[in-house]
């Protein structure tokens, strides 16, 4: 997705790895043990700092909940890289046989973006310079906030490179070029 969005890409496992590249994704997975394995490949705290020196990072579900500043539902002793001024809940949707598809009203996209949620997070608070980027437009969840951007940090619940639709990666490619030039 990011490719066919104009961006090469690579994966980051180790902080020299991090050093070499201008932006970043936090992908989908499971939030404590991604956090786990930041902390014990040394890269917790390397992300930490690369997010507060402005590196642009996009985190989708469990990437989310690792930008978000506060969690619900989250372990005792899970950690976040933080960044998000947002107070986001673990597997808010339910189980992974709560997983479903819907609409989102996404202001900035000239359409409605369809997304699949998988024991998705939902964001529960926003702080004064957090937008809301998408909320849920049909069903149930109606008026969720599933997905926002502070400044260089973009965040969705839910996994939009599973859905075809490139548009939310093209919108973080866009934060990448303001933010690195």
């Amino acid at each position: 997705m990011l490719q066919g969005a104009g961006a090469e890409a690579e994966a980051v496992r180790r902080p020299a790895e991090l050093e070499s590249v201008d932006a970043l994704v936090l992908p989908g997975g499971e939030s404590t043990t991604m956090s786990k394995l930041a902390r014990n490949f040394d890269l917790l705290e390397p992300l930490r700092q690369a997010a507060k020196d402005g590196m642009p990072m996009f985190g989708t579900c469990a990437g989310m909940i690792l930008l978000a500043d506060r969690i619900e539902g989250g372990t005792a002793d899970q950690e976040t890289i933080g960044g998000l001024d947002v107070v986001v809940r673990r597997n808010a949707f339910g189980r992974q046989v709560d997983s479903f598809e819907a609409d989102l009203d996404v202001p900035q996209l000239q359409s409605a973006f369809h997304a699949m949620f998988i024991r998705a997070p939902w964001v529960e608070e926003v702080g004064p310079d957090v937008e809301v980027v998408a909320t849920v437009a049909t069903g149930p969840a109606t008026g969720r906030i599933v997905a926002v951007r502070q400044g260089h940090l973009l965040a969705t619940s839910f996994h939009p490179e599973v859905t075809g639709d490139a548009r939310l990666h093209e919108l973080f490619v866009d934060v990448v070029r303001e933010t690195t030039g």
